[in-house]
């Protein structure tokens, strides 16, 4: 009932929001002379602010139509190279000149946790010109018919080995946030089978691979409530009319919710902030706003089964580090993985998946061998730092594409457009 409310509310302010529009366009007219006064900006200002805060925010385009190889730019084409009823695997192809090596092939797993895959677009964009990029686009829940079936943890754990079978032996794969988990469960998998389209490295980055370790705010949300607290009172049915319909999910404006709670003061400034850039004329300061939120606040609903059993399996039971872990019935045994060279990632400062969480891969992979290994922390940045802004493209970008030309077996480009830093390790400091 509260989603039908919640849609009932949307409906309701569309008139309210076409008002405002109209009103805003015909206040700040250059040709109207109060578009010229204090009066006239904070009039137009005040209206945008209620346009934006009461809108739906439509999933974002990637926009990225081109890259810079070698020195050169070089139109890129997105193109769907997979498609299932819950993802598409998006590829972005770069119209390379004719002879020129093969880059790596790197498939980028983002997360299925509220936000599009268009929230990586920077981590897409820094890591084009030195590989062939892919990328999931996992499907807005609410727009996947009843009919179409369930789609849970086992699922996207079969959607992983799939396409890594799309992009064949000795690719990469780059699980953000969330797909940690069922990215490095999918490689043990793999492993386990004696696959043959083993990749040749796996990037593990602000994943939740062991919540016990320094626990956040979402991990002890997570243990204070029992799995039926959440099914009772998080999971909603979609209204009519959408594709959707009757669909059990987890709501992604919920999540959102969830997630601007936690830093609720950042938001209220950066919204007064808007404000006063819009009234001052500041237009580069508040585009820089738009984009951002155009981004964060357009979200997708998850399937309920998916939601319940990554909170249960990941964040309740803790069953990957603990060897618990099952996918479709059979241990997930992660001391299996033994030729897929390891790297993990995290953020000093990341609220949501705290230090040492996603370090935690390596404890449980025990047969990796070193010289296939590296973790790195990257100082003065939150979650959102660790895949994207201009410290992901200074400092975390070159050592992955530094760390897949050293375990990759593609072949490489002879005159590369910038030669990345090496990788090391970056000791943190202590948390707290």
């Amino acid at each position: 009932m509260f989603y039908q409310l919640y849609e009932l509310n949307h409906a309701a302010l569309a008139p309210f929001r076409a008002g405002a529009e109209a009103l805003r366009f015909v206040a700040g007219n250059p040709l109207n002379p109060l578009s010229q006064t204090v009066l006239g900006r904070t009039l137009t200002a005040s209206l945008e602010v209620f346009e934006r805060a009461t809108r739906r925010y439509a999933k974002p385009a990637f926009g990225l139509t081109e890259t810079v190889v070698d020195g050169e730019e070089i139109v890129v084409v997105e193109e769907v190279a997979w498609s299932k009823p819950f993802c598409n695997l998006l590829h972005f192809k770069r119209d390379l000149p004719e002879g020129r090596p093969l880059d790596q092939r790197i498939l980028l797993v983002a997360p299925m946790s509220g936000h599009y895959a268009t929230l990586l677009r920077g981590t897409v964009e820094a890591l084009l010109p030195y590989a062939d990029i892919y990328i999931t686009d996992w499907v807005d829940a609410r727009m996947v018919p009843v009919t179409e079936g369930n789609f849970d943890l086992d699922d996207y754990i079969d959607y992983v080995i799939e396409m890594l079978h799309q992009l064949g032996a000795g690719a990469h794969v780059i699980g953000v946030c969330q797909p940690s988990v069922p990215v490095l469960a999918a490689i043990a998998v793999m492993e386990k089978r004696g696959d043959p389209a083993l990749p040749a490295s796996m990037i593990l980055m602000g994943g939740p691979i062991d919540t016990r370790k320094n626990p956040t705010a979402v991990n002890k949300l997570a243990k204070e409530h029992s799995l039926d607290w959440f099914r009772d009172n998080v999971i909603m049915t979609v209204p009519f009319p959408q594709p959707g319909f009757m669909r059990p999910v987890y709501p992604g404006f919920l999540q959102l919710s969830g997630f601007m709670s936690m830093n609720l003061d950042r938001h209220v400034v950066a919204h007064r902030e808007f404000f006063e850039h819009l009234v001052k004329h500041d237009g580069e300061s508040a585009e820089r706003h738009r984009d951002f939120y155009d981004e964060y606040l357009a979200v997708m609903d998850l399937t309920e089964e998916f939601y319940l059993q990554t909170v249960d399996t990941v964040f309740i039971r803790h069953a990957l580090p603990q060897g618990e872990m099952l996918h479709r019935g059979v241990p997930v045994n992660t001391a299996a993985i033994r030729h897929v060279a390891l790297m993990t990632v995290e953020g000093e400062n990341d609220d949501i998946s705290g230090l040492g969480q996603t370090e935690a891969a390596h404890a449980i992979c025990p047969n990796v061998p070193d010289a296939l290994r590296l973790h790195y922390v990257q100082p003065d940045v939150g979650h959102y730092g660790v895949f994207n802004g201009s410290r992901f493209r200074r400092e975390i970008a070159p050592r992955i594409v530094e760390f897949t030309r050293l375990h990759g077996g593609a072949r490489q480009a002879e005159k590369p457009a910038a030669k990345p830093r090496p990788a090391r390790k970056r000791t943190p400091k202590k948390p707290g």
